[in-house]
């Protein structure tokens, strides 16, 4: 769920938006045009012309890690768990983000369109000290941002995400001289496709709708710099590409998102909560469980807020602890789950973004007894500024 981080961005970048500027139509003779040369039905896209998910679509791999520019909003997000011996955890984030812009629009020059906009966050947390280091960047498409079709390889600025022929994927990401990692990310699990029938819905409308593609277990190395300290580092990552032109419906203004991923278990879990106005949950919400082999089972569940943490500077107030119950399709017994941030002030500023949102390292321990048995991400939007899109 990233989405509307986009929406600003554009803005800034003198690209229209959803959200805050209306697209421009095409007219009939035109789209009827675009539509054929795509192979697209009018059914199947929105009224510009971008393409909309659609069920029992056959995804091939490794062509589709890479980009979808029939798609007008697209996403390669990475988050995980990092330590470094037995005294040193951190927590790091990793997201490439593309969005279309107005289909004709001219380009500016060769090198830099101006129908194409990438937009990165990267973050790092360091559990010892407590401190979160995070930046942006915003690019227009061109030689120093892009995203390859056919092939999963990305680039904005310095920072890079790229698989090579046997499936591994090295990333590279800083927060300017305060924080910097080298990875090597290797699938210790197949891809999982979350959705009804390859479709992931998240709202009403038939536009409200993503491909969503995640490798949930991740084998993660290589080194981490924070200052002037270097470390050898190891632990697991967990890795969404989202494929999509719209995403959140008209009555949405944000949502909590978790990944979980268990210490004694083969199953993973996945949820997006998504949040109307009034706090409460729209029926597209789902949480889905990610079996041994990697396809995904979808359980009711019960969000409960038990602990919140007020940001000092945007005044933000997002859940810091959490309760999150549900019935585990392996055991099929219920399942009680605590959620709790590792340090509490992890809001990116999101400047470029669109809002602050707060994106963070959490432990998983169970209700029941105490123990600690999982590690998660949590992503917690829509909590200063409603998110439009």
């Amino acid at each position: 769920m990233k989405s509307a981080h986009l929406t600003h961005a554009c803005a800034v970048a003198g690209v229209s938006a959803p959200g805050y500027n209306q697209w421009r139509f095409w007219s009939g003779v035109l789209l009827v045009a675009l539509l054929a040369g795509t192979g697209l039905r009018a059914s199947d896209t929105t009224s510009d012309g971008f393409a909309l998910p659609q069920p029992g679509h056959h995804f091939e791999f490794p062509a589709d890690y890479g980009s979808h520019p029939a798609f007008r909003i697209e996403w390669w997000y990475i988050t995980g768990h990092l330590f470094a011996g037995d005294e040193r955890r951190f927590g790091f984030q990793a997201t490439f983000f593309r969005l279309a812009g107005s289909k004709g629009a001219a380009e500016a020059s060769p090198d830099f369109a101006r129908n194409e906009v990438y937009l990165a966050h990267m973050a790092v947390t360091d559990i010892k000290t407590g401190k979160f280091f995070h930046t942006e960047r915003l690019n227009r498409a061109g030689w120093d941002a892009h995203s390859a079709v056919g092939r999963l390889e990305l680039a904005n600025g310095p920072w890079s995400l790229a698989m090579d022929s046997t499936g591994i994927m090295k990333l590279d990401g800083s927060v300017d001289a305060k924080a910097s990692f080298q990875l090597s990310l290797k699938p210790t699990k197949p891809l999982v496709v979350f959705g009804d029938d390859g479709v992931s819905h998240k709202g009403a409308e038939a536009s409200a709708a993503s491909y969503y593609l995640t490798f949930p277990q991740l084998a993660a190395e290589g080194q981490l710099t924070v200052g002037e300290q270097g470390y050898r580092v190891h632990g697991e990552a967990w890795m969404d590409h989202e494929i999509s032109s719209s995403q959140l419906g008209s009555r949405q203004v944000g949502w909590d998102w978790t990944c979980i991923q268990f210490q004694d278990s083969p199953w993973q879990l996945m949820l997006y909560r998504l949040r109307r106005a009034d706090g409460t949950a729209d029926p597209a919400s789902k949480l889905q469980w990610v079996d041994p082999a990697s396809h995904a089972v979808t359980s009711d569940f019960e969000w409960k807020v038990l602990d919140w943490w007020t940001s000092p500077r945007t005044h933000g107030r997002y859940p810091a602890r959490i309760e999150l119950t549900s019935v585990s399709p392996a055991t099929r017994r219920p399942v009680h789950l605590i959620l709790q941030s590792l340090v509490p002030d992890q809001e990116l500023s999101n400047a470029l973004g669109g809002g602050p949102y707060w994106e963070g390292a959490c432990r998983v321990t169970n209700a029941d007894t105490g123990k600690e048995i999982g590690s998660a991400y949590l992503e917690l939007t829509g909590y200063v500024t409603a998110l439009k899109m």
